[in-house]
């Protein structure tokens, strides 16, 4: 018993780090590219509710911008604060 138990705590880190690595993979993208830019303030403040609302989207950068936007209420008040900001600033930057 023991082992199935070691092989499911195993599983369940090595899926949690894979969706964490998906999730770090796709945030460099979004850094990366111009029309999903975000901060690093905002990667950092927005990872933990990118996985809690939008994991099923994680690695499609659009789909998991697209929920969060969506989500904008459930947002973490943090995270909703320095999105609003980097969306203004694309905002601005696009209207240039």
């Amino acid at each position: 018993m023991t082992t199935v138990f070691t092989s499911e705590v195993l599983g369940c880190g090595v899926r949690s780090t894979g969706l964490a690595l998906a999730f770090a993979a796709g945030v460099s993208v979004l850094s990366s590219t111009a029309s999903f830019a975000f901060s690093a303030e905002a990667q950092q403040m927005c990872s933990g509710d990118a996985f809690r609302l939008c994991s099923a989207e994680i690695p499609n950068i659009p789909r998991i911008t697209a929920c969060m936007v969506r989500n904008r209420s459930q947002l973490s008040s943090g995270c909703r604060v320095v999105m609003d900001r980097d969306l203004a600033a694309q905002r601005r930057a696009a209207a240039e």
